[in-house]
């Protein structure tokens, strides 16, 4: 009995002091922020669970390019007579590709829709390239014209092709909304959803901290971030400090409010901080017909325009302007089939 007491009072004690300890070491778990500590408990469950319904993004676009010699001086109000072809010295075909991220926030019926980022799949319609003179200034004389014949956006381990249609796009703040209409309803294709609360990004602060989910360079990868300049465009949009690789954009980024697992999409992962420069190379297919670097290269040379990330400055879009977004253009995705309404608050 002695040993029962005993043993009763030392967990009444232990208990105390680790309510103590936990009140010390975390006083703003129930203060309705957004949290700046490190999670007290484990998320990985809810990350798996998250992680779901983040998927990767590619999208090709198909081009037909015109190469012109200078002497033919051909403008670009030439272009809109079809005889232009014959001042061609050259007709080559190439294609851009791009991958990123794509995050399924609505499954209703056939219809599924995906929240990205514009610059994925974004791509110009007709492309013009001139000639420049010795001061490097654009002479009206084209070089090139690059006209799109084709572009494809899609998820490749989606059923049916994974094809994607473009349901609108906003190219000023980087969002683009994505969807498909399957032949079959949603029981034959089960796809998990983001469900999780849509937050503000403007209630982040300095130190706030949060989770980015992604596909840089086409693997799907879980990282942290901690939040700098919050609101810094008066629309929520903020900076963190995460890596930031090519094929994260279009990830989603949560903040954690009163612990975990209060999990709220408060942005986007648009771009990092970069250098460009450029430089002479080889085409793009040398790697695959193989090149011996101890015998001197002879063949076509490109110019290559390349981007040196500056990694840990990552920019994000804010969720209230996805948010704002989506209400612009709920009108037009409820007639073709897409019903969000049930995120606008």
């Amino acid at each position: 009995m002695k040993k029962f007491l005993i043993s009763v009072i030392i967990f009444t004690l232990f208990w105390g002091c680790s309510r103590q300890i936990y009140e010390v070491a975390y006083p703003t778990l129930n203060d309705g922020k957004y949290d700046t500590e490190f999670p007290y408990k484990s998320c990985s469950a809810e990350l798996n669970q998250i992680s779901k319904t983040v998927r990767k993004l590619s999208s090709i676009a198909y081009y037909r390019s015109y190469i012109f010699p200078s002497e033919n001086q051909v403008m670009v109000e030439d272009i809109q007579d079809k005889k232009f072809k014959k001042k061609a010295v050259k007709e080559i075909f190439y294609n851009n590709s791009v991958i990123g991220t794509a995050t399924v926030i609505s499954y209703s019926g056939r219809y599924i829709t995906l929240l990205s980022c514009a610059h994925i799949i974004d791509f110009e319609d007709t492309v013009y390239t001139f000639y420049t003179n010795e001061s490097r200034e654009n002479l009206p004389f084209l070089q090139s014209v690059a006209f799109k014949e084709k572009q494809n956006n899609f998820i490749a381990d989606f059923p049916e092709k994974g094809e994607l249609e473009i349901l609108a796009v906003d190219s000023h703040n980087d969002i683009a909304l994505l969807g498909k209409r399957f032949s079959e309803i949603n029981v034959r294709y089960p796809i998990p959803v983001f469900d999780y609360p849509i937050g503000k990004g403007e209630n982040l602060e300095w130190g706030s901290f949060v989770y980015l989910l992604g596909y840089p360079k086409g693997y799907q990868m879980v990282t942290r971030g901690i939040v700098s300049q919050p609101d810094r465009d008066g629309n929520g949009s903020f900076l963190v400090d995460a890596l930031f690789n090519r094929g994260f954009s279009g990830g989603i980024v949560l903040a954690i409010r009163d612990g975990v697992p209060n999990f709220e999409l408060v942005g986007l992962a648009s771009s990092a901080a970069a250098d460009f420069d450029y430089t002479m190379a080889p085409p793009d297919d040398i790697n695959r017909i193989g090149y011996d670097p101890r015998i001197p290269y002879e063949d076509e040379i490109y110019v290559r325009l390349n981007r040196n990330i500056n990694y840990g400055i990552t920019f994000i879009v804010s969720s209230e302007l996805v948010m704002k977004f989506i209400r612009q253009n709920l009108d037009n995705l409820l007639e073709k089939g897409y019903d969000l309404s049930h995120l606008i608050r």
